[in-house]
């Protein structure tokens, strides 16, 4: 599986190491990701997402249901 968030479809991103030469190597900013097992109370089962630190606070504040339905209609959810 690939480091991107499943609820807010957050990727990692690319950037610049700079030494105190200024001198400038290729690197990757990883995004804060978790794999929680989450239960599904509308569907009765539990569900294990790939979820970052945003995406916890998301399912939080707007519910488990809401913020799978939201992923889905944005695309992030995969399978």
């Amino acid at each position: 599986m690939s480091k991107i968030c499943q609820i807010t479809g957050k990727k990692a991103l690319v950037g610049n190491n700079v030494s105190h030469s200024k001198r400038r190597t290729k690197r990757t900013f990883d995004v804060n990701l978790f794999t929680k097992k989450l239960y599904w109370a509308e569907q009765d089962m539990w569900i294990t997402l790939k979820v970052s630190a945003a995406g916890l606070r998301t399912i939080n504040k707007n519910g488990l249901d809401a913020a799978l339905k939201n992923a889905a209609t944005k695309g992030y959810l995969y399978v």
